[in-house]
Parts: C-alpha cells; sequence; structure tokens
C-alpha cells in the first residue's frame, strides 16, 4: 500500500470558514478524542460514525499500531480531518494509502506511542510510497524491459539488414544519436555486444551465396531463397533443404491464409523470415540445434559474421562494431565523407534511383557517382567519388537553370531538372532541415516548409563580385556549350563506328 501523511503547513493554511465545517471539525474532535481515550485506558473504542449513513469508523491494526479507518468522507472531509490532527493531537497520524494491488485507496488516522514511533511510521510511508512509485514507472515502461534485459544479458541480436533498425532502437531506448560513428560504434558495442545482420551472412558465406544463385538479399529473396519449404512446404527436395532446420509455426485460422500467402512485412512476420534464414544458415555452418548449450555469440563458426552491419544506402560499405572508437583506421568501412553527398529532392517523382545515377553520370563521367539512396518517393542521397564533384554539380544545377538556351533541354540533367521545381544542396542543407522542429511525411515538403532552398558551396577563397560572377557564369556557360557539343559529336562518332 501507499502511505501518505500531509505535512503541517498545509493543515495550518486550511482555514473554517462554513458552518458545516466548523460542526464537522468539532464532532471529529470529539470522536477522536473519545477513541484515543479508549485506546490509552483500555476502553473499548468507538466505531459510531460521527456524520451520515455513507461514513463509517473501524479500529483496525496497521503496521502493528492502532488505527482508525475512516470511509465514506469527501477529500474535503479529510481535509478537516488533517487540520483537526494537526491542531490537536500529536499522536495521531493521518495516512493515505493506495492498495497496490488495485486502484482502491483507504484512509487511516493511526495512533503512534511516542516521537520516535511517529517518526518510523513516516519513515515507512516514505519509503513504501517510493517503492510504490518505481513500481507504477516500471510498469509504464514497458517495452523497455525487454531492451534492458537484452543488453544486461548480452544476448545475440539477430537482423537483416539492420543498421537503420538498430540506430532506431537505439534513439528511442538508449539515448540520442551519437553525433560521429566513432561514438555511435562504441556506444552500441557496451549496449549490444552481440549482433549478427543475416544479410551479412548471406553476402559473404560462398556456399550461401551461391544458394542465392546472384538474385537480391533483400529479406523476402533471402527467405524465398533458403526457407522454401517454410514459405512453400510443397517446393523443393534438393540436397540443400534435405539439410534444412525444420522449424514448426502455430498460426490461428484468421491468419492461416494470409501466412500461406507469405505477410511480409506485416508486424512480426519480417522477424519471423529473419528467424527462419539465421536457423538455416547456421544449419549450414554445422551448428547443431539440438544441443543443449549452443553459444552462438561466442561460436568461431560465427566470428567473422558478428558485429558487421551493412550502411543500408552505400552499397558494398560494412561498419565493423568489433574495431575500437580509438583505433578507426582498422575498421572496414569505406572513407565515407559528408562532403561527398549531394541532397536532391522535387525532382519529377517517375525517376528512380538508377536513372538519376544514369543522367549524373552522363554529365560527370561514368564513375563519377557511388551510389544513390531514395530518402522517400521525393528526396534521394547521392554520393560522389569526391567532393569537389558535389561543387561542380551545385554549380552546374545554378548555371542550367538559369540559362533557358537549347543546351539547358538537351543536357543529361534536364531530367533531373524537369518542371523546374527541383532543388539541390549539400548535406548541410539535410542537417538544417531534419533539425527543425517541423515535421512533414515527404522529404520535399519538409524543405519547403522549413525554408530551405537550392544552394551552392561557398567559395572558400572569398566572396567575389557580382560582376565577376555574371562573366565567370557566362564563360562557363560557354565552356559548357562547347564541351557538350564535342562529346555528342565523340557518341555519334562511336556510334557510326
Amino acid at each position: 500500500m501507499l502511505y501518505h501523511e500531509e505535512g503541517m503547513v498545509e493543515a495550518e493554511d486550511f482555514k473554517l470558514v462554513r458552518l458545516a465545517d466548523v460542526l464537522f471539525a468539532q464532532r471529529m474532535k470529539t470522536k477522536l478524542n473519545e477513541w484515543r481515550s479508549d485506546l490509552l485506558h483500555g476502553g473499548k473504542a468507538s466505531s459510531e460514525s460521527p456524520g451520515s449513513s455513507t461514513q463509517s469508523t473501524e479500529t483496525v491494526f496497521y503496521h502493528m499500531r492502532p488505527a482508525l479507518s475512516l470511509k465514506g468522507f469527501t477529500s474535503h472531509q479529510l481535509r478537516v480531518i488533517k487540520l483537526v490532527l494537526g491542531k490537536h493531537f500529536r499522536d495521531l497520524v493521518y495516512i493515505h494509502a493506495n492498495d497496490k494491488s488495485s486502484s482502491c485507496s483507504q484512509d487511516f488516522v493511526v495512533f503512534t506511542d511516542s516521537e520516535s514511533d511517529k517518526a518510523n511510521l513516516l519513515k515507512e510511508a516514505k519509503d513504501e510510497r517510493k517503492r510504490v512509485a518505481e513500481r507504477k514507472i516500471q510498469s509504464a515502461i514497458g517495452f523497455r524491459h525487454v531492451i534492458d534485459l537484452l543488453s544486461s544479458e548480452k544476448k545475440l541480436i539477430v537482423g537483416h539488414n539492420s543498421i537503420l533498425d538498430i540506430a532506431h532502437v537505439y534513439s528511442k531506448f538508449v539515448g540520442p544519436l551519437p553525433s560521429t560513428a566513432e561514438e555511435f560504434v562504441a556506444s552500441i558495442r557496451d549496449h549490444f555486444p552481440h549482433i549478427v545482420d543475416t544479410k551479412i551472412l548471406v553476402n559473404v558465406n560462398p556456399m550461401l551465396h551461391q544458394r542465392m544463385k546472384k538474385s537480391s538479399t533483400s529479406l523476402s529473396s533471402a527467405f524465398s531463397s533458403l526457407c522454401p519449404q517454410v514459405e512453400l512446404p510443397s517446393r523443393g527436395s534438393d540436397l540443400f533443404l534435405q539439410q534444412r532446420v525444420k522449424i514448426d509455426v502455430q498460426v490461428d485460422n484468421v491468419r492461416c491464409s494470409k501466412w500461406n500467402a507469405g505477410g511480409k512485412h506485416e508486424a512480426g512476420y519480417d522477424a519471423f523470415m529473419t528467424g527462419c534464414i539465421f536457423a538455416q544458415a547456421c544449419s549450414h555452418l554445422g551448428f547443431d540445434f539440438n544441443h543443449p548449450s549452443v553459444n552462438f555469440a561466442q561460436n568461431e563458426k560465427l566470428e567473422k559474421y558478428i558485429n558487421r552491419l551493412y550502411l543500408s544506402w552505400a552499397r558494398g560499405d560494412i561498419i565493423d562494431l568489433r574495431a575500437s572508437h580509438s583505433n578507426a583506421e582498422n575498421w572496414r568501412v569505406s572513407k565515407f565523407k559528408y562532403e561527398k553527398i549531394v541532397l536532391i529532392w522535387n525532382f519529377p517523382r517517375k525517376l528512380k534511383a538508377r536513372e538519376i545515377k544514369e543522367c549524373i553520370c552522363k554529365a560527370f563521367g561514368s564513375t563519377s557517382v557511388t551510389s544513390v539512396y531514395h530518402l522517400d518517393d521525393t528526396a534521394v542521397f547521392v554520393l560522389f567519388k569526391n567532393s569537389e564533384l558535389v561543387s561542380e554539380f551545385l554549380k552546374l544545377k545554378e548555371q542550367l537553370e538559369s540559362d533557358d538556351g537549347p543546351v539547358t533541354v538537351i543536357h543529361p540533367l534536364s531530367k533531373i531538372l524537369e518542371g523546374g521545381k527541383t532543388g539541390a544542396a549539400d548535406y548541410e542543407a539535410y542537417k538544417e532541415i531534419c533539425s527543425s522542429h517541423i515535421s512533414k511525411v515527404l522529404f520535399s515538403d519538409q524543405a519547403e516548409t522549413v525554408g530551405v532552398k537550392s544552394r551552392t558551396r561557398p567559395d572558400p577563397k572569398g566572396e567575389t563580385s557580382p560582376e565577376t560572377e555574371r562573366r565567370e557564369k557566362a564563360d562557363k556557360a560557354s565552356d559548357l556549350i562547347d564541351a557538350f557539343l564535342a562529346n555528342s559529336v565523340k557518341v555519334e562518332a562511336a556510334g557510326i563506328n
């Protein structure tokens, strides 16, 4: 139960103004005095109610102390009772108790035989109040208990292409995401020391990779290739499937039809597919699931696959969580620089990442772009080969938008700039857009609401005059036309040959 004793300051501040309060206070004073006298002189403590039939008092024992339970009194009447106790009874203490197993509450006047006993009662009340509050907090935390348990027990975490999942769990249950990759790796290693990504498994292990037959290593593709007997039990009887792990599944009638159809992206189904892939992969690595003490996290067969995560938007780049944050040169991570990123938004939605990459590569060279990743249907990240190309792209976009000549129409970037609303900026603009308290569903709407427009990088040598800028723009436009026409001639000649 939760015990509560109101301070004397509140009781003294409460004044009896209404006649009804004065009369009620007098009745309670008489009642409490008679009850206390009976206790001290060995008489029979009366339980007669001082008010209406809905109110009652009863002598009980409370924490091994005589107490008078108060039932049916309003909160205002209880305040009057506390005022009476504070003014006339130093050895009587008011206690409000909330039953920890229910929402019911009880009120008591408890007798204490000394100042030390009173102090002990108040301390017990404070301690119990703290314990009950902690229990309520723990109950309200909910799923956080699961995350804490996984962390404290150092359980193996299994995911598929899970870098964003790990980051999301971190931000919701651990704390704000660190500002640097080194800090993120060190903190993840502290909280979740054993993580295995099944996308790493199917790509790095030769046998599993061969089983995929060069198909996509997406979750659904890996599930179909490695666990066809689960998705469609009638499929396949080759040697690979003969070595499969038997997985028993219990599904209710309502979900049965969706299950047979492969309810991908349903809540829980992706986790199930990931678990099936992991079990199948472990079986082919030589794990014996019949052995009761299999320790996946510490097993040498999984060692080279654990704590390595793909960067989901940079194909082939891997973060090795095993590396020390103070020894970053040992990471197997691409030298990823934010300076190499361009953010493009509000382009025609029909364009896909592959088409955007093709347009840019036609303008800057086939190896100019490392990868293009969709943030959503309205925005992409473009990772260039070097940071100089970022500045060149942003300046070229600005030049093309300010020129209405024929080059603009036939230029490879015209597909991206179609409609005249395409925005482009470096990674700093992305941080500015995302740091706003405003939140929109689509990134282009977010950028427009925040007010971020296209921008080029500032000249590191300082600002130039408007006249110089106009002259340089005219010169570059002329050079651009010459270069583009020359390139067109080369392409046409190559086609003729």
